[in-house]
């Protein structure tokens, strides 16, 4: 078997892997921000750097939207926000909870646990 077969083997192995190991349904944690937002750097600083590398993180991974650009096709039912930053847990393009505001860190975090606990549950 050649190197390259060997190759495209491990790499369709690897891809199936991560499929299966994401949940039926997907969520993200829609983070609404614009340009000059000293709260969006400030999450950024605080949250943003470790956010994808936490469990929160992989549960529901960050999008970012920036409020100054088009609105995405994709977020047409949810309604926009004017304040930044502004959190949106959104599973399968529903709306589950809403965040305005960044509380700074020790509190950011016990919120978006509330948040990702009204995630519908898909153990059933």
């Amino acid at each position: 078997m050649s190197v390259a077969t060997r190759a495209m083997i491990l790499a369709g192995v690897l891809v199936s892997g991560l499929f299966q190991a994401l949940p039926a349904w997907s969520a993200e944690l829609v983070m609404l921000e614009q340009p000059g937002c000293v709260w969006c750097k400030r999450w950024n600083e605080e949250i943003g750097i470790a956010y994808p590398k936490t469990s929160e993180g992989r549960q529901a991974p960050l999008r970012r939207v920036d409020i100054t650009d088009a609105w995405p096709q994709d977020l047409a039912g949810i309604p926009k926000e004017r304040m930044t930053p502004t959190f949106i847990l959104v599973a399968d393009g529903v709306e589950i909870d809403r965040l305005r505001g960044y509380p700074g860190e020790h509190f950011f975090w016990p919120l978006l646990t509330d948040m990702l606990g009204k995630l519908p549950d898909t153990s059933k």
